[in-house]
C-alpha cells in the first residue's frame, strides 16, 4: 500500500472502471437490431430493383441491376415478426447452421486429443535447446499460430497457450506481453489475413454467392504480409525489452509473478499417437484444399469432411467412442450461441426482404458511397465493418449480419463481391484491442495484463494494420478483376 504511486492508483482506478463496463450479449445486440429494423420497416419506403440471372464459376447467380430501383406499394409487418423472423432465419440458414455444428464438434475433438499442445511444445523444445536458433523462436511459433488462425479460425483456443508462453518468454529475457503476443497475435494475424478460415472467408463467400475459397492467391499474399508485419512488430519490441526491461508496460506485474516457471520450454518426448493425429489433420486439410479447388466442394461436402475427420481424429488420438461423442456434443454445444446469432442475424434480412426495404436501403447507401472515388469505396466498407466489429465480434455472426447487404451493394457501386468479402475479413485486424471481445479479454485475463496497458502497447500496431488494410484493398479495385 505504502509503495503504490498516484499513477499506479489512477491506472488501477481506470482498470476498475473498465471492469464495471459490460457490453450486452451479442444475441441481445442482434435482437435489438431486429426490433430496430422492424421499426424502420414501418417508415422506410418499400422498393425494388430489377434482378437478372448471371452465370459464374459458382453457377447461376441472381444479381441486382443498377439503375432500376423503383418504389412499390408499402408493406407493413406486424410485431409478431420479432419472434417469427429468427425462426425463418433458422430455416433459411439450415445448411450453414449444420456446417457450424460439424466444425465446432470436430475441432473440439482435435483439441481434446492434446495433439495441438504437443505439437507446439515439441516445436518450442526443438528450438530453445539450440541457443543459436533462439531468434527463430518468435517467428516460428507465431507462424504456427497464424496458420491455425487462417486454416481453422483459431482464436479463443489461444487462451491456454498464454499460460505456457509467458514463462517461456520471461525465461528468455522478454516480458509477459511477448509471451502473450506469440499465441494471441500470431493467431489474430492468421484470422484476419485468412486464406482458408471456414468461420470467416468460407461463410462470407457462401453468403455472398462467390465460389468457396476463391481468390486464394491474393489471400495467401495478404496472409504472408499481415503475418510478417505483426511478427516484425513483436520481434522489435522483444529485442528492445530484452535490452532494457524497464520499458516494459508490465514490469511490475512480471516482478510480482516471482520466479520464472522453467517448465515453459521443457523437452517433450516423441508421442506416436499425437504425431499420427497431427498427420491425419494435415491430410484432411490437404483433402479439403483438393476438394474445393478441383471438385468444387460446397458447404455440405466440407461439413461431411469435418464430421468424418473429427471422428477419425478422436479414435487415432486414443479416445473411446463415448469420449468422442461427448466431446463432439460439447464442441457443437459451444457453437449454439453462434447458431442463434446467425439465425437472428438472418432475421434482419427476412424482415428487410418481407417489408421490401432492403433495396431501398441499398439504393440510399449506394447513392452515398458512389459519390466517393471508386478507389475509396472498399476502404469505406472496411471502416464500416470495423465499427460493426466493436459490437458484433463474432466473425461468423458479422458475416451473416453484413454480407447480405455489402454483397449486392458491391454490385451497385462497381466493385466485386470478392472485394466486399475481403473488406469484411480485414476488419478482424482491430479485434485484439476491443474490450468487447471475449477472446481478447479472456487472453488478457489469463495473462493478468490490464486492458489499458495492452491497448497502449497495441495501438501503434493497430494503426499500422489499418493503414496496411487500406493499401491491400487498392489492388482488387484498381489493378485487377477479382471474382
Amino acid at each position: 500500500m505504502g509503495n503504490s504511486s498516484p499513477a499506479a492508483n489512477a491506472g488501477s482506478g481506470r482498470s476498475s472502471f473498465l471492469s464495471t463496463l459490460h457490453m450486452p450479449h451479442t444475441l441481445v445486440v442482434v435482437m435489438a437490431l431486429v426490433i430496430l429494423v422492424l421499426a424502420l420497416s414501418w417508415v422506410v419506403p418499400s422498393g425494388e430493383y430489377a434482378r437478372s440471372e448471371v452465370q459464374t464459376s459458382a453457377g447461376t447467380r441472381t444479381v441486382t441491376v443498377a439503375g432500376t430501383y423503383h418504389q412499390v406499394e408499402k408493406v407493413y409487418l406486424g410485431l409478431h415478426m420479432v419472434l417469427l423472423s429468427p425462426i425463418k432465419g433458422f430455416l433459411d440458414g439450415a445448411l450453414l447452421i449444420c456446417f457450424l455444428l460439424m466444425i465446432g464438434g470436430s475441432f473440439a475433438i482435435f483439441q481434446e486429443t492434446g495433439a495441438v499442445e504437443f505439437g507446439i511444445r515439441r516445436l518450442t523444445a526443438s528450438i530453445t535447446k539450440r541457443p543459436r536458433l533462439e531468434h527463430l523462436l518468435i517467428p516460428a511459433l507465431m507462424v504456427v499460430f497464424s496458420l491455425g488462425g487462417s486454416v481453422f479460425g483459431m482464436c479463443e483456443e489461444t487462451i491456454p497457450f498464454v499460460i505456457i508462453f509467458i514463462p517461456l518468454a520471461r525465461s528468455l529475457g522478454y516480458d509477459s506481453i511477448v509471451g502473450t503476443s506469440i499465441p494471441f497475435l500470431g493467431a489474430a494475424a492468421g484470422f484476419a489475413a485468412a486464406f482458408f478460415n471456414p468461420f470467416t472467408v468460407g461463410i462470407a463467400q457462401s453468403i455472398s454467392g462467390v465460389p468457396l475459397y476463391s481468390g486464394l492467391g491474393y489471400r495467401l499474399v495478404t496472409w504472408v504480409i499481415g503475418t510478417v508485419v505483426i511478427i516484425t512488430y513483436v520481434m522489435r519490441y522483444a529485442r528492445k525489452v530484452k535490452r532494457n526491461p524497464e520499458i516494459s508496460p508490465v514490469l511490475d506485474i512480471d516482478r510480482e509473478r516471482g520466479a520464472v516457471d522453467s517448465h515453459g520450454g521443457a523437452e517433450v518426448g516423441w508421442d506416436l499417437r499425437h504425431l499420427a493425429t497431427l498427420a491425419l489433420f494435415v491430410a484432411s486439410m490437404v483433402l479439403l484444399v483438393v476438394g474445393v479447388l478441383l471438385w468444387k466442394w460446397y458447404i455440405d461436402q466440407i461439413a461431411v469432411l469435418f464430421f468424418g475427420m473429427g471422428i477419425a481424429l478422436g479414435f487415432v488420438g486414443g479416445m473411446g467412442p463415448s469420449h468422442v461423442a461427448r466431446t463432439f456434443v460439447n464442441g457443437a454445444k459451444d457453437m449454439v450461441g453462434v447458431v442463434f446469432i446467425v439465425a437472428c442475424a438472418r432475421a434482419l434480412l427476412v424482415i428487410a426482404q418481407d417489408a421490401k426495404i432492403m433495396d431501398t436501403i441499398l439504393y440510399g447507401t449506394s447513392s452515398l458511397i458512389s459519390l466517393l472515388p471508386r478507389g475509396l469505396i472498399a476502404q469505406l466498407m472496411f471502416l464500416v465493418q470495423c465499427v460493426i466489429n466493436f459490437f458484433i465480434h463474432s466473425g461468423t455472426a458479422q458475416a451473416a449480419l453484413t454480407m447480405p447487404i455489402m454483397s449486392p451493394l458491391a454490385d451497385l457501386v462497381g466493385i466485386t463481391r470478392q472485394t466486399a468479402v475481403y473488406a469484411y475479413q480485414l476488419c478482424e485486424f482491430v479485434n485484439p484491442i476491443l474490450p468487447t471481445s471475449a477472446a481478447t479479454m479472456g487472453v488478457l485475463g489469463a495473462a493478468k495484463i490490464p486492458w489499458e496497458r495492452w491497448a497502449r502497447w497495441f495501438f501503434p500496431l493497430m494503426l499500422i494494420l489499418i493503414g496496411l488494410s487500406f493499401l491491400l484493398l487498392i489492388p482488387p479495385v484498381l489493378l485487377f478483376e477479382w471474382n
